[in-house]
């Protein structure tokens, strides 16, 4: 090394210092999106169900590899006072949130008459009402700070309708609603709301629907699959996991501080036609 030579700057990433809640990020799109953000120098609290040594095992290996702290708290998000002890836990460990992400989700298909009442109720307390209340436990923090992100994924069915997915949608377009609202609400403070609506994405609550459409059309897996990119996804593709992290990093980067209250499909033209 020549004496006067310079040494190179030390990198620091995008996101070093900052921290992270990601709910329904044990597997799928939600682990997806705190794997891009530890990547990118993030804390991360994961959140999520699953066997808890398989969950340890992914909490343990994103820290180890990205040199990041990674936490987990496994909350109920159909309970109210269980979403609360998911940010207060987080902010206790953490210090602070930078940024949210309310991924968590389920589904259930029927039609209206036939829905189970049950299953509509679970269906909007984990897809829209867990979202308010980890945003509205969140947004102080948020605003001591003077910065925050909130990204909730919401989905194609936030913006249209399919049949038998009557919980699902109303649960969807509702939280595509709640982002509107709080972006208004935190105009101005550095605090930006968005949603990102994706498309088909291949997790496991898509192959679970691609098998019963399977049995009860009796396809294969694979017909089953093309059958379903046919009827909505123009691409005829899948749109990845890796795809919707790369948006959600994009959202809470600096050049996306003015994009605020939107709603990104990412859907392979589905609500082009």
């Amino acid at each position: 090394m020549l004496p006067n030579k310079e040494k190179p700057a030390i990198q620091v990433s995008a996101m070093t210092g900052r921290t992270a809640v990601v709910t329904g990020s044990t597997s799928g799109i939600g682990l997806g999106i705190a794997r891009a953000l530890a990547a990118d120098g993030c804390a991360i609290m994961l959140n999520g169900f699953g066997e808890p040594d398989a969950i340890e095992r992914e909490r343990a290996e994103l820290a180890r590899t990205f040199h990041v702290e990674v936490l987990y708290n496994g909350a109920n998000l159909s309970q109210a006072n269980e979403c609360e002890r998911l940010i207060e836990d987080a902010l206790a460990r953490l210090g602070h949130i930078d940024i949210l992400v309310n991924n968590a989700g389920i589904q259930h298909v029927a039609p209206v008459e036939d829905f189970p009442v049950d299953r509509w109720d679970s269906i909007l307390a984990v897809n829209l009402t867990a979202a308010f209340h980890t945003i509205r436990k969140t947004l102080p923090n948020m605003r001591r700070l003077g910065w925050g992100r909130v990204i909730n994924i919401a989905s194609t069915h936030g913006l249209v309708a399919s049949s038998g997915k009557a919980a699902y949608v109303a649960a969807k377009h509702g939280l595509v609603g709640l982002t509107k609202v709080v972006a208004l609400e935190t105009a101005g403070s550095g605090i930006t709301c968005n949603a990102i609506c994706p498309g088909w994405v291949l997790t496991p609550l898509v192959e679970r629907q691609i098998e019963v459409k399977a049995a009860a059309e009796a396809l294969s897996c694979e017909g089953a699959t093309q059958k379903l990119l046919a009827e909505k996804q123009p691409s005829g593709s899948f749109t990845t996991v890796e795809q919707i992290a790369s948006l959600a990093l994009f959202l809470c980067a600096e050049g996306a501080n003015n994009i605020t209250g939107t709603c990104i499909p990412v859907d392979g033209g589905w609500l082009a036609q």
